[in-house]
């Protein structure tokens, strides 16, 4: 008898429904939001977002921070970058200002972009680009070849920003 009543109990437990995390309109939060569930945002923060979950920023909502989410439904404004490991659909009104990485993106017409953005499966596991023309004090010291090595690399990085630009890609400095 009490196999079954334990066996009831899980299953109750399993099948709850996800919880979901809101902040209405006139709500602001400031700090780093880290959670399991879903979270829809009507309010504004102002900080970075981490969810396994689904966020949801509504047409009143506002982000200002970086974004790492499994699946993301944006209405509102996005200033900071937006990873999503999933599906990513920017709304009629939705603006982002910041670079997107996602497997699938879907977007209504209206929708505004400031930023490059990278799709696929590998783009959203992509890590964050850092310069590869940033020099250590130990770089600096190295041997004239190293040296004339760095000079080349960089003249080459040079073009290569020249030649994205004119094709009309969006180069981040």
């Amino acid at each position: 008898m009490f196999k079954k009543e334990e066996n009831t109990t899980m299953s109750a437990s399993k099948n709850q429904t996800p919880s979901l995390t809101m902040i209405s309109e006139g709500t602001t939060i400031h700090g780093t939001i880290n959670t399991e569930n879903d979270i829809r945002i009507a309010g504004k923060t102002d900080g970075e977002l981490i969810t396994k979950g689904k966020l949801i920023v509504t047409s009143t909502g506002i982000v200002e921070g970086d974004i790492k989410v499994k699946d993301a439904d944006i209405a509102g404004k996005i200033d900071g970058e937006l990873r999503v490991s999933n599906k990513l659909t920017l709304r009629q009104s939705a603006v982002v200002e910041g670079d997107i990485y996602t497997k699938t993106l879907i977007v209504e017409e209206g929708a505004e972009m400031v930023g490059a953005c990278r799709m696929g499966a590998e783009a959203s596991k992509a890590p964050t680009p850092t310069s590869p023309l940033n020099l250590t004090s130990k770089d600096k010291s190295s041997d004239s070849k190293d040296e004339s090595n760095n000079s080349r690399s960089k003249q080459d990085s040079g073009l290569h920003s020249k030649k994205a630009t004119e094709n009309g890609k969006y180069i981040k400095a």
